[in-house]
């Protein structure tokens, strides 16, 4: 007798929860996720949204085989310096303490995708001619990688500009003091580059104060085959 109480008590319960479940049911919502509320308190529980997957560089897809993942941002007024990663691995960058003002370039060979050198040329205080002995002698199929910091145009001459055409460059011609420039080029190449972006120094429209904002650029680049090259 004395258990007759709980028992029925037990058994309200679970007509009351029955009932629930039914009525849920015949008006078209989740049985379940109505228990769970009942006995959560009414909190539903939320999944978090998958963060989207980064690939080499940052990249947010994979790119095809035989191709190189890269990422150029040039530098932040003459505060932060430029980074240029390629296959995920950084090749310039303030950390590794190998940036400069003006023009900071990789060299890359186009068809293993090995590093061959990195340099930078001071385009406002520096000599032209330096820039001028360092890409003269490239050989074909190199890729050059090129991301600007400060100024990478005072000191640029018309031989110079004439090499980065060379390189598939269209914007170098107009490149102007503090103009913000990230570029992909190789030597031999056909066309004009499909990697490249300037951000003229304006006043009207500088992120900075004296310097426009800072460009970032990736993509795929397909490697050269031996024969190629």
């Amino acid at each position: 007798m004395r258990l007759a109480g709980p028992l029925r008590a037990v058994a309200a319960v679970l007509v009351v929860g029955l009932t629930w479940l039914l009525a849920s049911s015949l008006l078209g919502g989740d049985g379940s996720s109505v228990m769970k509320s009942f006995f959560s308190g009414g909190e539903e529980e939320t999944t978090p949204e998958p963060r989207p997957r980064k690939y080499k560089c940052g990249l947010s897809a994979p790119c095809p085989p035989k191709h190189l993942a890269f990422r150029l941002v040039s530098g932040a007024a003459n505060v932060i310096g430029p980074k240029i990663c390629l296959e995920d691995k950084i090749l310039i960058s303030s950390v590794k303490n190998n940036v400069g003002r003006g023009l900071n370039i990789a060299l890359v060979n186009g068809v293993s995708g090995e590093l061959l050198e990195t340099r930078a040329f001071d385009m406002w205080a520096g000599d032209v001619s330096d820039l001028l002995k360092f890409l003269r002698p490239l050989h074909e199929g190199t890729l050059v990688f090129v991301a600007s910091f400060d100024d990478a145009a005072t000191k640029l001459n018309e031989e110079a500009r004439r090499l980065f055409e060379e390189l598939g460059s269209t914007a170098v011609k107009e490149l102007a003091f503090r103009d913000s420039w990230v570029f992909v080029g190789a030597r031999g190449i056909d066309s004009k580059s499909p990697f490249e972006q300037r951000m003229k120094n304006s006043k009207t429209s500088n992120k900075y104060e004296g310097w426009p904002e800072s460009l970032e650029m990736d993509g795929c680049i397909p490697l050269r085959s031996p024969l190629e090259s």
